[in-house]
């Protein structure tokens, strides 16, 4: 987590840490298909590879305004807190989707990144409507 505090009553950004469970999981669930069914595995085992390298690369941070989403230091996608409309994690017992719905458009994200501050984040910055 990293902070950037212009004045006592700004909201620090916040930079979630990578999760690397989701993305494990298919990796791993991959193997044993492996045996049984080599077809049915390698396309679990490519998305699961893709995850990784998805989590590793992508960086999300919430700041004062909006939800930014990084690839290394560039940023590529900006999303203004005022713009949405509605917010959701799926699954919360093992949370694998995150929903965001803007004015003009719906988002799903996989979780990728630490779930718990994901929430926290989502419920100071943006609470549900």
């Amino acid at each position: 987590m990293t902070s950037a505090a212009s004045s006592p009553t700004s909201t620090p950004t916040v930079e979630l840490s990578p999760s690397y469970i989701l993305p494990l999981g298919f990796i791993f669930a991959a193997l044993p298909l492996l045996l049984i069914q080599k077809w049915v595995a390698l396309p679990i085992e490519l998305f699961g590879l893709f995850l990784f390298v998805q989590a590793v690369t992508l960086r999300l941070q919430f700041t004062e305004t909006a939800l930014d989403i990084y690839r290394s230091e560039r940023r590529i996608r900006h999303f203004p807190y005022q713009e949405w409309q509605n917010w959701r994690i799926f699954w919360t017992k093992l949370p694998i989707l995150f929903y965001f719905k803007e004015v003009n458009s719906i988002h799903f994200l996989p979780i990728l990144f630490d779930p718990k501050m994901l929430e926290t984040c989502l419920q100071e910055r943006c609470p549900k409507l």
